[in-house]
């Protein structure tokens, strides 16, 4: 299936979520500079987007083929520097952040948009999370309205937002979300 013609109808069995490969990552690279272009995700391109892809503490990554093409990317990973949930979540529930799972690095193509691949993407993650008996959360900007309706409409409890300081002159708002329970 051509993804620009992609209709309304696109077929569930037409999707397939797996595990992301290391012959997958250039695709993903370059999925991630067109979604960049279009909506400034990530904010900040980074320097080896391969790397940010492949970050050290990562409990799964995956990706979602329709019709046999790349449309979509998802990773689960441990609270890392700079992740804000993790925290929150841990304060407000008493326990320790090492028991949270962050959802982190989703992106569906722009041309396959409006088919619930994102939805789909982070339902995987959450499976994941749960499995591991960990508790998923997020960060995301603030600016990101589409993926903040996102979480809202999966049921996603904004726990927060904070200012964090990425940089020595950029100060961002965050949106901290934890997965309904």
């Amino acid at each position: 299936m051509n993804i620009e013609s992609l209709g309304a109808g696109v077929e569930r069995s037409d999707l397939q979520i797996r595990p992301r490969t290391d012959g997958d990552v250039e695709t993903c690279v370059r999925v991630l500079a067109e979604v960049h272009q279009s909506d400034g995700y990530p904010v900040n391109w980074p320097d080896q987007p391969d790397e940010w892809l492949s970050h050290d503490s990562l409990l799964g990554v995956w990706v979602a083929e329709l019709g046999g093409r790349f449309v979509g990317h998802v990773s689960l990973s441990r609270g890392g520097e700079g992740d804000l949930a993790p925290g929150l979540w841990s304060e407000r529930n008493g326990t320790s952040k090492a028991l949270a799972a962050v959802v982190s690095r989703l992106f569906v193509a722009p041309q396959a948009r409006g088919h619930g691949i994102g939805a789909l993407l982070i339902g995987h993650a959450v499976e994941e999370a749960r499995r591991r008996g960990l508790h998923p959360v997020l960060d995301v900007v603030a600016s990101d309205t589409a993926a903040a309706a996102l979480y809202k409409r999966l049921g996603w409890e904004l726990m927060a937002t904070v200012e964090q300081r990425w940089g020595p002159s950029q100060l961002v708002a965050i949106h901290c979300y934890a997965a309904a329970s």
